[in-house]
Order: structure tokens, then sequence, then C-alpha cells
């Protein structure tokens, strides 16, 4: 009976033994088990902390794409407006020029038929300034001339009168003291300009002065 029971413990001595071991097992494996779900759970936070970065630096990079694109089309915009703006400075310049050359050209030809008749009517000329009280004067430029009438006044012998003329192309007066009436300054300057009639012309803008200063 004794060894019965001495055998009875130990069996029961190695199955509470067994049951503990299997016990204190499951814990560790429960440990172990909830360790390694930590581990995944945190490896996956940082997965999903990378595939977030990656995605801002993605639509970042997109973000910059975008605007380099757009400065660059800004860019060749504003490089297009350019040389269309360059191309018609060109132009215009070019146009100028051919103006200037053919200005130019005009006056050289215009004091080449000056010279030509100022030789032949330099007598006739100075004739007429004395007739009629007048002198001729440079009026700081080349292509005009300012003609000045003495004697106009019977009040004031001092008074002048005076009148600048164009003489580029076709006669134009530019200024002139007193003011004349625009209908009589175009009928006096169609002497010149359709007759050639010098004297008529200096004589016709003597006595519209003299009316003028009565």
């Amino acid at each position: 009976m004794a060894a019965f029971q001495a055998r009875f413990d130990n069996f029961l001595e190695k199955g509470r033994k067994r049951v503990m071991d299997e016990r204190n097992q499951f814990r560790m494996n429960i440990a172990e088990m909830k360790e390694d779900q930590r581990h995944k759970e945190r490896e996956i936070e940082i997965l999903t902390l990378k595939s977030k970065t990656h995605q801002q630096t993605l639509a970042k990079e997109a973000q910059e794409t975008s605007e380099m694109q757009n400065a660059i089309s800004t860019l060749k915009s504003r490089r297009d407006e350019q040389i269309a703006r360059r191309d018609a400075l060109k132009a215009q310049i070019a146009e100028v020029q051919q103006q200037l050359a053919a200005k130019r050209d005009a006056q050289r030809q215009h004091a080449r038929y000056l010279d030509s008749h100022t030789r032949v009517n330099n007598p006739e000329l100075a004739f007429w300034q004395d007739y009629l009280c007048m002198y001729i004067d440079g009026a700081g430029l080349n292509n005009r001339l300012k003609f000045t009438y003495t004697h106009i006044n019977d009040r004031d012998w001092d008074k002048e009168a005076w009148f600048e003329l164009d003489i580029t192309s076709e006669y134009r007066i530019i200024s002139m003291k007193p003011k004349l009436e625009v209908d009589e300054i175009e009928s006096a300057l169609d002497l010149v300009n359709d007759q050639k009639d010098f004297p008529g012309f200096f004589k016709r803008m003597r006595e519209l002065f003299i009316e003028a200063l009565k």
C-alpha cells in the first residue's frame, strides 16, 4: 500500500510538473507571439511612413516638374516676344534709314538745284531785296530760310515782319510774325510751288504783312 501511494504521488507530481511546464511553455509562446506581433506592427508603421514619405516626395517632384515646365513655357513666350519685338525694331530702323537716305538724297538734289539757280538769280534776288526792303537769314537748319521785311508800317518804320520757309521739297511756311490767315498763306505759296514765281511770292507776302499790321 505504501509503495502504491508512493508511485501514485510520483505520478501526480510528474503530472503537475508536466502541466506547469506546458503552461509555462504556452505563456512563453504567447509572449513570443505578442512580441512578434509588436515587431510586425512596428514594421508596418515604418513601411506606412516610408510609403507616405515616398508619395509626398513624388507629389513634390511632380509639382516642381510642373512649375519648371510652366517657367520654361513662360521663358519661351518671353523669348518669342523679344524676338518679334527685335525683328519689328529692325524693320522700323531699316525703314527709317531708307527714309533718311531718300531725304538726304532729295536734299542734295535740291541743294544742287538751288546752287545752280542761285548763281543765275543772285543779281535778281538782290534787286528784289532792295525793292521790297527784305533780307534773308538762315533759320538754324539747312533746309530753312528766314525772310524779314522792314519799313512795313507807316507809323513805325522800325517794326518788322518775318516768316520761315521750309525748302526741303515743296515750299512750306513754318512760322511767321505777325500771324496770317491760312488760305492767304496757301495762295501765296502757290506762286512758288506751282508757278515758280519767287518775285511774286515775296511781293505778295509783303502785302499780306502790311495788311495784317494796319
